[in-house]
């Protein structure tokens, strides 16, 4: 074999190797990749159950049900669609009704199973998804973007 046929046989079986790990490492993030969606995103897309994702926008007010043992349900809503929540857990001491959440878990049957939830932690706070959101749907009273980071 010729010099230039070993560097040329060295540099494809290289690039190969290389290929190999890329789509391994690839497939492995993929069971961690979380998607976000606002309430609208998912009535339009309708992501499948084994999907693990997370929901944003605002407790809508009245919605919060505690039937006892941890469990609790509410609904979240970017006020131009409102997607059922069904909690199993304790919830953050900031969460209630009227204020940002972020879910994260599956969807099954048209309820959002919650594995967590995380409440806004400061009165200035909001996540940049839930907040595009809102501003999408005409409904923003917070400040710009740029104050807020």
């Amino acid at each position: 074999m010729k010099r230039k046929h070993k560097r040329l046989t060295f540099a494809g079986i290289a690039m190969l190797l290389l290929a190999t790990a890329a789509a391994l490492i690839l497939s492995a993030f993929e069971d961690s990749i979380v998607f976000f969606y606002s309430p609208t995103e998912l009535a339009k897309q309708k992501p499948g159950p084994d999907l693990r994702l997370r929901i944003g926008g605002l407790v809508e007010e009245g919605s919060v049900v505690k039937p006892g043992g941890a469990i609790v349900s509410f609904r979240v809503t970017d006020m131009r669609n409102v997607i059922a929540v069904r909690y199993k857990g304790i919830l953050p001491d900031l969460f209630r009704e009227g204020q940002g959440v972020v879910a994260e878990g599956r969807l099954q049957n048209g309820v959002f199973q919650a594995d967590e939830v995380l409440a806004k932690h400061d009165e200035n706070y909001m996540p940049p998804e839930v907040a595009d959101a809102l501003r999408e749907s005409g409904q923003w009273k917070g400040k710009d973007m740029e104050t807020e980071q």
